[in-house]
């Protein structure tokens, strides 16, 4: 790419090479004739007067692309479908008089658009599983440290780092659902026309309605997929496009609560993302390690959110059977958000790879607060010793206070048990108190819902998708 040319960084920085193929020109002009060839092939078997000769022509030259042709006939004839019958029949000659026959612009662009679709969907797909592998590992090794709860970032009852990590993995679990949904619901326009009507294939075939469905069912299949749409105008609905981005959406939502929770853990210093060795965090504060995965992950999730709006607003303009305005918004937004979620769903797997834990900085914060955890637990072991439980409510509230104006007027230490043991009202030594002390009483079943999830949840994902746990995890660009 020359220096003097824009670039999208989607392509330069971030997005893999499979997810670009997949919306590459090769990719999508050989899919074009893969549907020729297909639509070629039924009309042939259903008894038009197309030759098995021009069928083994067609097969012959599906890759085969001669892109500056192609543009040479696109500047001529303003048409990029034509453009590419024509650079298609000049390679096939015999074949040249019966390419794209019955058929309209839609038949390849609108059909290729979902077959693009669903294998960017499938490796979106696998790319879920695999972050969900990679935080289920750290789940699992952290379900039982426990760390401050936090409800309105202030601090609230105990939680476990592993257990927190089951909350990112949930939220990602309901999007696998929702690519699975997808994937089990799209089909092909097929062959409809230029109005959905079928008009030019039923007179192809003379009037012979079986042999025209016949003719769409052999394209489905041999395009891989079980049916196409009952009814449409000359596209598919471009509804589907809508719920297509609003799952990308959501996969991009859970990824930002993840980055945005991460960046957060940062900031306390409880947990941080990969640093590497030579990584620089400032350019002007040598000491910084700033959470610049994280927060790429939430930039390129803002984008897909927003991009989500694109079809939305699509499908509620389109004016009857067929309008154009859709197509040059379609070969941004619909390919953009799968290179952003491409790129998110790398960076989450990498930073979740090489999470790093700090357990003496949480444990620091966690005995901060817990005095004032432990003061219900308190209050119980003071009334079963002869307490009178709405004094001693009393007292906690009065202490708490003082111990809090300690913390945060003064900088001290939480001296709350010492606090409680000098009064007599609690009938309690240091020591007595200090026993309610101990993390692990505060965590409830964390560890137990930890594993509970990933073996009731996470390892039939992981069984059902296990080859897409062959792959490494992709290297980031930058």
């Amino acid at each position: 790419m020359p220096a003097n040319r824009y670039e999208s960084p989607l392509s330069s920085r971030y997005a893999s090479d499979e997810m670009q193929y997949i919306f590459s020109p090769q990719k999508k002009f050989s899919t074009w004739r893969r549907l020729w060839l297909a639509l070629a092939r039924g009309e042939m078997e259903l008894g038009l007067p197309v030759t098995r000769e021009q069928v083994e022509e067609l097969a012959a030259h599906l890759d085969d692309i001669d892109f500056e042709r192609a543009a040479q006939w696109e500047k001529k004839l303003r048409h990029d479908v034509m453009a590419h019958v024509h650079t298609y029949g000049e390679l096939c000659p015999k074949a040249k008089p019966i390419i794209h026959l019955g058929a309209t612009s839609c038949y390849v662009g609108d059909n290729t658009d979902v077959i693009v679709t669903r294998e960017a969907l499938e490796l979106v797909r696998d790319k879920i599983v695999r972050v969900l592998a990679r935080l289920g590992e750290f789940a699992r090794a952290h379900r039982a440290l426990p760390t401050l709860g936090f409800t309105h970032f202030q601090a609230a009852q105990l939680v476990t780092v592993g257990k927190r990590a089951t909350l990112w993995m949930n939220e990602l679990l309901l999007d696998l659902e929702e690519v699975e949904h997808r994937l089990s619901t799209l089909k092909l326009l097929g062959s409809k026309g230029t109005t959905g009507t079928q008009a030019s294939f039923l007179e192809l075939f003379e009037g012979d309605h079986g042999k025209v469905k016949a003719l769409e069912d052999k394209i489905a299949r041999e395009m891989g997929f079980d049916a196409c749409v009952p009814v449409s105008g000359q596209t598919y609905s471009r509804k589907v496009d809508f719920a297509v981005l609003s799952a990308l959406s959501g996969v991009a939502q859970s990824a930002s609560k993840f980055a945005t929770d991460l960046r957060l853990l940062c900031h306390l210093k409880e947990v941080e993302e990969p640093f590497e060795t030579n990584q620089i965090g400032s350019s002007a504060m040598p000491y910084k390690r700033n959470p610049m995965r994280c927060e790429r992950i939430c930039a390129l999730a803002r984008y897909v959110i927003a991009d989500a709006a694109n079809p939305a607003m699509t499908a509620a303009s389109q004016w009857f059977e067929r309008t154009l305005d859709d197509s040059a918004n379609k070969r941004l937004s619909i390919p953009e958000a799968f290179l952003a979620v491409d790129a998110i769903l790398d960076i989450w797997a990498n930073v979740a790879a090489g999470l790093v834990v700090h357990p003496k900085v949480i444990e620091k914060h966690v005995l901060e607060e817990l005095p004032f955890m432990a003061s219900e637990n308190i209050m119980m072991d003071a009334v079963k010793r002869g307490g009178d439980r709405q004094e001693l409510h009393e007292r906690i509230r009065v202490l708490s206070q003082e111990a809090g104006r300690q913390v945060k007027d003064f900088g001290l230490p939480n001296d709350l048990i010492d606090r409680m043991a000098a009064d007599p009202a609690f009938g309690m030594s240091r020591e007595e108190l200090s026993a309610h002390l101990d993390p692990a009483a505060y965590i409830g079943r964390c560890p137990e819902q930890v594993e509970e999830f990933l073996a009731e949840y996470i390892q039939p994902v992981l069984e059902r998708y296990a080859p897409a746990l062959a792959g490494a995890d992709a290297e980031l660009k930058v």
